[in-house]
């Protein structure tokens, strides 16, 4: 009972979008943390990921953000829209689509925030351009993909998601996310954001940084748009996994 009641009294709603070839599943762990704390917590599957089986080749950013914008409107009230890697671009999008008074915050984990007119593969390659050849960060997301023949999807080389995405976490949890990661449209990652500055631009904006990860140096994307505040975790790039508690004491304490 008690929990209902600080629920009703903080009056918060999460939406946690999980990144590429993942899904919903990547949160298990923080959901009930959240939960716990009295919070409403929706984690969804993009189109095409996991339970969602809609065919990965015909997925465009589009439908990303509609699932979103749809999620986020049966809610009652505002809610904070929570972004993994590159579905910081997605709720960026959706965002400008919900306006100031269906998002309250954005909250960015190590994830891509973009400009207007920016992607997930533009801003991927702003990125490397920075880094020396020697950079922990030099393997990147592409090498890392299976492209199919027609260029439309990509599959996760699994033999590298550790040392890519999991390298701070249990066995157990490296096994789930191999046996869960699933195919990738590449539309969403090469498509532009239309953003506005009295939209987007005026939605708060958090970011938490994981100093740890392996998968790309997010340093620059946590300071490339303004964000209200920024954290840092000393986590590879899946803190989900790997520091749930400390992860939900930060989207704690977003507003």
């Amino acid at each position: 009972m008690s929990a209902i009641s600080f629920s009703q009294k903080s009056g918060k709603t999460y939406i946690l979008v999980h990144g590429a070839f993942h899904g919903a599943w990547c949160w298990y762990r923080v959901v009930p943390l959240l939960e716990i704390k009295g919070y409403k917590v929706v984690a969804i599957y993009l189109p095409g990921h996991g339970k969602d089986t809609a065919n990965a080749a015909n997925i465009g950013l589009a439908d990303y953000v509609q699932k979103v914008v749809t999620v986020a409107n049966e809610q009652a009230g505002q809610v904070i829209l929570v972004g993994h890697s590159m579905a910081g671009v997605v709720i960026s999008q959706a965002a400008e689509a919900l306006g100031t008074g269906k998002v309250a915050s954005l909250v960015y984990l190590d994830a891509f925030l973009p400009a207007t007119g920016e992607s997930v593969f533009s801003l991927a390659a702003a990125v490397k351009k920075q880094l020396p050849p020697s950079s922990v960060h030099s393997i990147s997301m592409r090498d890392c993909m299976i492209i199919s023949k027609d260029r439309k999807t990509a599959l996760f080389n699994t033999a590298m998601a550790q040392q890519f995405f999991y390298d701070d976490c249990t066995a157990d949890d490296i096994s789930l996310a191999k046996a869960n990661v699933c195919v990738q449209s590449l539309a969403p990652l090469g498509t532009p954001v239309v953003l506005t500055d009295t939209i987007y631009g005026r939605v708060p904006k958090y970011y938490i940084l994981c100093t740890k990860s392996k998968d790309l140096d997010e340093t620059f994307l946590s300071t490339h748009v303004p964000c209200k505040k920024y954290y840092t975790l000393p986590s590879s790039h899946s803190p989900y996994f790997s520091m749930p508690q400390k992860l939900v004491e930060i989207l704690a304490a977003v507003y």
